[in-house]
């Protein structure tokens, strides 16, 4: 008989396997989504909202999921979840005018939702001093948008695109079918749930606190879906790559952004969530800043007469600060999860899944945000500009109900030794 160690460790592996194909499914318009609109000659905010739609339901999805979780577990809540999918990821092959994908995308982006199953399930096998290494081996699922990108280009130029969503959808039938066989059912993680009440588990929503860490997550993961959804594209405009190379490099962010998710789980185990998520953010700030510099040239009048001058990030920069970036998001996502086991044990999966929908919407809205500002502005690097505005708010949001009260609890209980009364 399977011991409990044994058990935990097959749900985990089973799990981020399962995370990981239901993320790659979740970014797929990323890479097909160009040729499409190339075929319907999409303007950018038309391919904006194509490739977020998805994003959409997987986020709305996340707060019943959740709930769902608690109640009934994790394992029977996935497995359901991802036949559900297997049928609109194949129509999508099918689908010929834009109101199609659009509609057919709505339903594949269930598999988004997975994540809020997936991180509930894992954390419930652990003791709490190893939910976030759990946790963050779960949530390096995420790499499956970077798997994406070097797996659906390949099939595009050699088969077509409508060749990716038809093995995709038998990827996900054979995953699904492999992790019921190794994963497991662990009653007591749902003893005494059936006795909550949606209104009970609703009330969560009226927490302040859920919404700040909402607002965090809708940054390192809000932002590093939006930005795996149009960075292959980014590279295609701004640097003239076809799409494999496009792709490729885009990977370089989202790797990363998924497989370090783990590291990012011992760190906050180890020196605490409000650490690692303060210097995530800054970390992400100081990026955002020379990527928003769009490409500029300039000439000035000199004695010898004028000069000309060319600033901007070549391509070789740019996908060095975008893997720096990609590191910070990713252990900035494991730290988000790290606040909500240590706050909330005890409904972790309907916390988990407010804030991930919020991180969803951030993935959902951004993307559309990028295109108008592209269509509005006629600057590529506005995209960035956008989130570096975003991450400087959070960090002021941070800093008054976080950092500015910790000091004073200090100030209190340790007072300057020189100060005399």
């Amino acid at each position: 008989m399977a011991t409990q160690t044994y058990k935990s460790w097959s749900v985990v592996t089973a799990s981020t396997t399962a995370f990981t194909v239901c993320f790659m499914v979740w970014m797929m318009f990323a890479v097909i989504g160009i040729p499409i609109k190339q075929n319907l000659g999409l303007n950018e905010t038309q391919f904006g909202i194509l490739v977020a739609l998805p994003v959409l339901t997987g986020s709305l999805i996340r707060l019943p999921l959740g709930m769902w979780t608690d109640r009934f577990g994790g394992r029977i809540v996935f497995f359901i979840l991802m036949l559900s999918t297997v049928f609109p990821i194949w129509l999508i092959s099918r689908a010929t005018e834009y109101w199609q994908f659009l509609v057919t995308g709505l339903f594949v982006g269930v598999a988004g939702g997975s994540f809020t199953v997936g991180i509930a399930y894992c954390a419930r096998w652990f003791p709490k001093h190893r939910q976030g290494l759990a946790m963050g081996i779960f949530g390096a699922g995420n790499t499956g948008a970077a798997v994406n990108k070097l797996i659906a280009p390949s099939i595009v130029v050699a088969f077509g695109w409508t060749m990716v969503p038809q093995v995709y959808a038998v990827m996900m039938l054979v995953t699904a079918i492999l992790f019921w066989f190794f994963s497991y059912t662990d009653d007591a993680h749902a003893t005494g749930a059936a006795t909550v009440t949606v209104r009970e588990q609703l009330a969560v929503l009226k927490d302040p606190t859920v919404w700040r860490y909402s607002q965090y997550y809708s940054i390192v993961f809000g932002g590093y879906v939006a930005l795996s959804l149009w960075m292959t594209k980014y590279y295609i405009s701004e640097y003239g790559f076809d799409i494999r190379v496009a792709a490729l490099f885009a990977a370089a962010f989202s790797i990363p952004g998924g497989v370090l998710r783990a590291i990012g789980g011992w760190f906050s185990d180890k020196y605490g969530a409000h650490t690692i998520t303060w210097w995530v953010l800054w970390i992400a700030l100081v990026c955002l800043f020379f990527l928003s510099y769009p490409q500029t040239e300039f000439t000035i009048q000199t004695i010898s007469g004028p000069k000309t001058f060319q600033l901007g990030l070549n391509a070789t920069v740019f996908t060095v600060i975008m893997f720096t970036m990609g590191i910070a998001f990713a252990i900035g996502k494991a730290s988000v999860f790290k606040y909500i086991s240590d706050d909330y044990p005890h409904n972790i999966g309907v916390v988990s899944g407010v804030v991930g929908l919020a991180g969803g919407m951030g993935g959902f809205i951004l993307p559309i945000m990028f295109g108008a500002l592209v269509d509005f502005t006629g600057v590529r690097s506005s995209a960035f500009m956008l989130m570096f505005g975003i991450v400087w708010v959070s960090l002021m949001w941070m800093y008054f109900t976080e950092v500015r009260p910790q000091n004073v609890e200090q100030n209190r209980k340790y007072p300057d030794p020189l100060h005399f009364s």
